[in-house]
């Protein structure tokens, strides 16, 4: 047995996470595999993967997830799926910073519950590791009784959050006696699981799995043959759908749902280490993938008329008409219908998430325009930005440098303002820029309401003029551009962009830059909301995390940190000038 030292990492939140770490024998540690457990156990029932393995010139680390094994909180409990995510990223991280080995040589192996959290990180962050191996992955759990998600869905919204015991007993995990053995007397195994960590397991699943071609990363998918716990159909369309050109899928017809613990899972294993062992294949690149790609064709579609029988007519439709006649009575639709949907005045207007409208009738329409799923993400943008932000400004003060704030996209530069007035020590100086005019007038007015007009100046200027961007006076240390690569398809426009600020911004200094890889109303806002560009139908072409990573790499920037808003709809990414 390889020994394991026993180590704690501090979260994104603050709490201290349990993980287990079993260093390269003999040999410098230049090679990782990192683990995520099975949903109810923990690290320590990983030995026999790190022996069996045998990989004895690769480091080892797993986890016990929060809520199991030796880590803090309640058990098989979580904040939320994302959360839990976001958890992964920073554990991931840590290695790659603590233990000194670069991210390209990490590989990562999730089993169950570990495999979907490891291929939603995958989709949502894009990590540059070496790549993903997935067994079982718990995409769709076999809950049995008939409109179990469902009902579950609702108890939770009533009740609030609860909790079910597992009904799987170790017998329908493994035919290996002594693992069913261990599992049944394990104290630290957790037997029961939130609803909401359950259904988020769900919600992730459902936009990861169609979605997969995101994923870009040499992938294998574990399939076990005779698994009681989880649906194979959507284990196969994520394979299917997978984006990497170097994937995998590996078929074990009599294992049971514990393959890397089956008594034949010698098979398995192998597998595992001779894919691992041959990856080292570069990501393709995305540079271009504004032109060619599954995200193309998606915005073609959703940009091109439906055929005139297509039932989806009516109900657009009808969104329409509501929209222009009792629609009006609310505010954020009738300041939509006129500025854009898509307009600074528009976010401002979410951002401040107050409902108006004329009429008790028109402020419950508003009520309910403003809990869009969209809209409530762009709130969770705003305070990610936000951390960003603080997080760009700490550093700068911990380097001896000057917060010097710029935002050339900035709309009414609210959450700029915002941020800028919680910090301990107020910027040295904020340039609000945005193209349009209405804009800078008012971000110059919420300014002076801000009590920062004298480090604030406002002016008009386009973000995609590379030079004029590069031009900035004074330099910026930490730069923003939020919501404006989104609503541009063109890859061009967006590295202009990019090395506009890479010229401005001196070695050292900070991008903070949003994304959006995925939305579930894309075709619904194509066909019902317009933009603030001649009223046009608001049709936009999302870019996965990867492709935008790869412009901002490409412009010489170095990814540091991101976040992302519990439904994986947009994303905040803090990066530094190399």
């Amino acid at each position: 047995m390889r020994a394991a030292d026993e180590q704690c990492f501090t979260t994104h939140d603050g709490v201290e996470l349990f993980y287990r770490h079993w260093p390269a024998k003999n040999t410098p540690e230049k090679k990782a595999i990192v683990m995520f457990h099975r949903g109810h156990e923990h690290s320590g029932r990983l030995q026999h993967v790190v022996d069996e393995l045998a990989l004895d010139d690769v480091a080892m680390f797993a986890w016990d997830a929060r809520g199991h094994g030796r880590s803090p909180g309640a058990r098989g409990d979580s904040p939320g799926f994302a959360h839990s995510v976001k958890d992964v990223d920073t554990f991931v991280r840590h290695i790659s910073v603590t233990h000194g080995i670069a991210m390209e040589n990490i590989s990562v192996i999730g089993l169950s519950v570990g495999a979907v959290l490891a291929s939603a990180w995958a989709h949502d962050y894009a990590p540059q590791v070496r790549c993903l191996v997935l067994t079982a992955p718990a995409f769709k759990v076999k809950l049995y009784v008939p409109f179990a998600r469902a009902g579950l869905n609702l108890l939770y919204k009533l009740r609030g959050n609860f909790f079910i015991t597992s009904y799987v007993k170790a017998k329908f995990l493994t035919h290996d006696a002594e693992r069913v053995r261990s599992y049944d007397t394990d104290p630290l195994i957790t037997r029961q699981i939130s609803v909401r960590v359950l259904l988020g397991l769900y919600d992730a699943a459902d936009r990861v799995v169609p979605d997969a071609q995101a994923i870009t990363l040499p992938t294998q998918v574990l399939i076990s043959g005779n698994d009681w716990v989880v649906h194979q159909g959507p284990q196969r369309a994520f394979y299917r759908h997978l984006g990497s050109s170097v994937k995998e899928l590996v078929e074990l017809p009599e294992f049971l749902h514990d393959t890397l613990g089956e008594k034949n899972r010698h098979l398995a294993l192998d597998r595992i280490r001779e894919f691992i062992t041959r990856c080292h294949a570069a990501p393709p690149s995305l540079l271009d993938a504004d032109r060619h790609g599954y995200t193309k064709d998606e915005e073609t579609r959703n940009s091109q008329p439906l055929p005139a029988l297509s039932p989806k007519n009516i109900p657009f439709a009808l969104t329409r008409l509501s929209m222009r006649t009792l629609g009006r009575l609310s505010e954020g639709i009738r300041l939509g219908i006129g500025a854009g949907f898509d307009s600074g005045a528009t976010l401002d207007y979410v951002y401040r998430n107050e409902a108006r409208g004329i009429t008790p009738l028109g402020r419950f329409i508003d009520r309910n325009y403003l809990d869009a799923i969209g809209w409530r993400g762009i709130r969770v943008r705003k305070a990610h930005l936000e951390q960003a932000i603080a997080m760009a400004a700490a550093r700068l003060r911990e380097a001896d440098r000057p917060v010097r704030l710029a935002d050339l996209a900035a709309g009414h530069g609210r959450y700029v303002l915002e941020a800028a007035a919680r910090l301990l020590v107020k910027p040295e100086f904020i340039v609000l820029r945005d193209v349009d005019e209405a804009n800078v007038r008012d971000a110059a007015t919420l300014a002076q309401s801000s009590g920062l007009a004298d480090i604030t100046r406002t002016e008009k200027g386009d973000a995609f003029d590379e030079s004029a961007v590069a031009s900035l006076t004074p330099k910026p240390t930490a730069a923003v551009v939020s919501g404006l690569y989104e609503l541009f398809s063109d890859n061009h426009l967006v590295s202009t962009s990019l090395r506009g600020f890479a010229k401005a911004l001196e070695s050292g200094g900070y991008l903070i830059y949003t994304g959006q890889p995925w939305h579930p109303q894309l075709e619904f806002i194509a066909r019902t909301l317009t933009t603030h560009r001649g009223h046009k139908p608001w049709v936009m072409r999302r870019r996965t995390q990867a492709e935008l990573d790869q412009l901002v790499h490409a412009a010489g920037f170095r990814k540091l940190e991101q976040w992302i808003d519990e439904w994986g709809i947009f994303t905040v990414s803090l990066a530094m000038r190399e």
